[in-house]
């Protein structure tokens, strides 16, 4: 059972971690998730406690007093956003105080410096400035003291800041606050364009359906809509739910889904999903999926979901910071104490430096602009059409070693066509064209589709009876009473036919019939343009080994694999062999790297789901594909998955930096700190300065071109 709850006005990266990992302590919870960007926090349980509300409620008030707990109802998308109305609203409030608190501090020093100010209208005026600043956050540490929380970022800062003012340090004591305030402003904005990222690709999501009933039409909401009902959708208006045209034709404007700008055109027949954005003309539509289980509700839930699964990274950051505050806190009583007892040089001395190495060792620049590195990552990548399900399989893509393809739809543009028939004595090509037809009438396989697609005929179903599709080898079937099978040449063996292998390139699809061999089709597939560009490209991103496996014959395999230059290739597979080879291949990665599988989204959901990383190409509409696959490209275009490795890449590449600074610059203003070289300055430098400065290293994933 799962339960989500959202957390109005949560926007503190920390918190949020806290948050989440008290709630999964609770003994009626297995695990918790908090998803910053939809300020929602989820939890699972086999049973709930009847006050689980009220534990929940608890936990967040006792790290964000302020938050407004609401549970909701996750089958319903739009109530598990985050609220966004507001926070232009509350920007504007944090600037204004900003800019007061600002006006009091430098007209204070401005004055100080020009005319001779007494020394106690000084204090009182950067004391003013100092509550319309630090005031909240002093409050704030105060009250969570109260209630046993003393290490946190409010506590660090309302007691350097204070010990500032003790030492008669003054300036430097609101210059924290300041600081500290712009540092938070900074992190705001940049959860907030997280926040308008997602949220954009969350519009998506229809309000209203125009649905006929009794001759007329009637507004109702998507999810009142049933199978079967016909919807009229008008120019301008998004699809509200997946289903086929009817009436009509159109141009469809499927960027929010696919990332591509050129329309598509639709007609009567054509199957349209829900999210596209109908361009010209007015078309009926009658429904095939109920709301819930169409394309948009998928994506939906998968990006709102994408937040909750965490990376490695995230999760020492938020290990790190639990243990590494009271730490600091400790080592500062000893600076404090201990240190003039053993070094000398008088208590106010290394009071003195102890305030300072408090202000430099807060943790704020890590504990903020890790997950946001993350969340722009996962952003960006949605924009171009690449959902991914969480920031853990971005750390995995950017140590991805082996891929593995499946050829067909893939590595091929998977549109088979009939390139020749050759008949067999006694037959004529006609005669295998209509038995093949016929023969594959019921099937959805992209070869069956060519034959019949190159028959160009009704096909009368009246004659067909005992059709038997054989696994990994072909269909049996009567036609008029005769037996007729086609199929490849395992088929043909496993009858005890003796049919003609005819070796050429392709897919070959032999016919008998009456246990006579009638002839076969030769059905070729197309390499995609892109293919072998791609290819290079992911070699140059560190991939080390690509590998191509395949149900097709040996000699198509090879001709495929020689032109894309793949390092190994497996032919003539079962769907259950493809899944046992990829074991074997993932067996002998390496200890550190991924492996990845990509396949079509239609048959290859258990190796998919295998897979470290399991991606799912052209997955639009493919309910196992969305289920099955880690990332899901909601286009064929094989250079989606370049770009993938690229997000990911660059996301960790953002996220090393920020840590490895944060981390350094720390280290390093620490040991100036605790030696007397490091004055307060430099403290407000190496705290919220590197948080400034990695929370804007973070954004720029927000603006990242592949």
């Amino acid at each position: 059972m799962q339960k989500t709850y959202f957390l109005k006005g949560l926007d503190c990266p920390h918190c949020s971690a806290q948050i989440e990992s008290e709630a999964s302590k609770l003994d009626c919870v297995t695990s918790s998730a908090v998803n910053l960007v939809n300020q929602t926090l989820t939890i699972e349980s086999e049973k709930f406690t009847d006050s689980i509300d009220k534990q929940i409620e608890k936990i967040v008030h006792k790290y964000e007093p302020d938050i407004k707990v609401s549970a909701v109802d996750k089958t319903s998308p739009k109530k598990c956003c985050a609220d966004t109305e507001n926070e232009g609203e509350n920007f504007k409030l944090q600037i204004i105080r900003i800019a007061v608190g600002a006006v009091f501090y430098f007209a204070t020093i401005v004055i100080s410096h020009f005319a001779s100010l007494n020394e106690f209208v000084k204090i009182i005026l950067l004391a003013v400035s100092y509550i319309i600043l630090g005031g909240d956050v002093v409050w704030r540490a105060v009250k969570n003291i109260l209630k046993g929380r003393v290490f946190d970022e409010n506590f660090l800062m309302t007691v350097s800041s204070i010990g500032a003012f003790a030492i008669k340090s003054y300036f430097e004591a609101v210059a924290v606050m300041l600081l500290y305030q712009i540092g938070e402003l900074f992190q705001n904005m940049a959860v907030g364009k997280s926040r308008k990222s997602i949220a954009d690709l969350m519009d998506i999501r229809p309000d209203t359906a125009n649905v006929m009933r009794d001759d007329e039409v009637v507004t109702l909401s998507p999810d009142e809509v049933q199978i079967g009902d016909i919807i009229i959708v008008k120019p301008g208006e998004k699809i509200p739910l997946d289903g086929v045209v009817t009436q009509g034709s159109t141009m469809l404007d499927t960027t929010a889904l696919t990332g591509e700008s050129v329309p598509r055109s639709a007609s009567s027949g054509d199957t349209v999903l829900s999210g596209c954005i109908n361009k010209t003309g007015v078309i009926k539509i009658e429904v095939t999926k109920n709301f819930s289980e169409s394309t948009v509700s998928k994506i939906l839930q998968l990006i709102q979901n994408a937040s909750e699964k965490k990376a490695p990274s995230e999760n020492f950051i938020t290990k790190f910071a639990r243990y590494y505050t009271p730490a600091v806190v400790i080592l500062a009583a000893v600076i404090a104490v201990l240190f003039p007892l053993f070094f000398g040089g008088g208590f106010e001395k290394w009071i003195r430096q102890a305030f300072v190495f408090l202000v430099i060792s807060c943790p704020c620049a890590l504990v903020i602009s890790v997950p946001l590195a993350f969340f722009g990552g996962i952003g960006s990548a949605a924009k171009k059409g690449i959902l991914i399900k969480g920031s853990n399989y971005i750390e995995a893509l950017s140590k991805l070693d082996t891929l593995v393809f499946d050829k067909t739809g893939t590595l091929t543009e998977g549109v088979f066509g009939v390139r020749e028939i050759v008949a067999a004595d006694g037959f004529s090509d006609s005669d295998v064209l209509f038995t093949a037809a016929y023969a594959e009438c019921f099937s959805n396989h992209p070869i069956a589709q060519s034959i019949k697609s190159y028959f160009g005929e009704k096909i009368n179903e009246i004659i067909i009876s005992d059709y038997t599709e054989i696994a990994g080898k072909g269909i049996a079937v009567k036609l008029n009473g005769k037996e007729v099978l086609a199929g490849n040449m395992r088929l043909m063996e496993q009858f005890g036919i003796k049919a003609e292998n005819c070796g050429r390139t392709g897919t070959i699809v032999y016919i008998a019939v009456e246990k006579n061999f009638a002839g076969y089709i030769v059905i070729a597939d197309k390499i995609k343009k892109d293919s072998a560009k791609t290819l290079k490209a992911l070699r140059k991103s560190g991939v080390d080994s690509i590998i191509m496996l395949t149900g097709d014959n040996e000699k198509t395999a090879a001709e495929v694999a020689e032109k894309l230059k793949v390092d190994k290739y497996y032919a003539s597979l079962l769907p259950q062999d493809k899944v046992k080879k990829f074991e074997e291949i993932s067996s002998d990665k390496k200890l550190n790297g991924t492996t990845a599988f990509v396949g079509d989204g239609i048959n290859d959901a258990p190796t998919l789901a295998r897979a470290d990383i399991g991606i799912a190409m052209g997955a639009l509409g493919s309910d196992a594909a969305i289920e099955a696959a880690d990332v899901v490209l909601m286009t064929d275009e094989i250079s989606l998955i370049s770009n993938a490795v690229k997000i990911s890449k660059h996301t960790k590449r953002i996220v090393v930096q920020n840590i490895v600074m944060s981390l350094g610059i720390k280290l390093l203003f620490m040991m100036l700190g605790i030696f007397g070289i490091a004055t307060m300055w430099e403290a407000i430098f190496s705290d919220v300065g590197v948080m400034i400065i990695a929370v804007l290293n973070s954004m720029r994933l927000l603006k990242l071109q592949c």
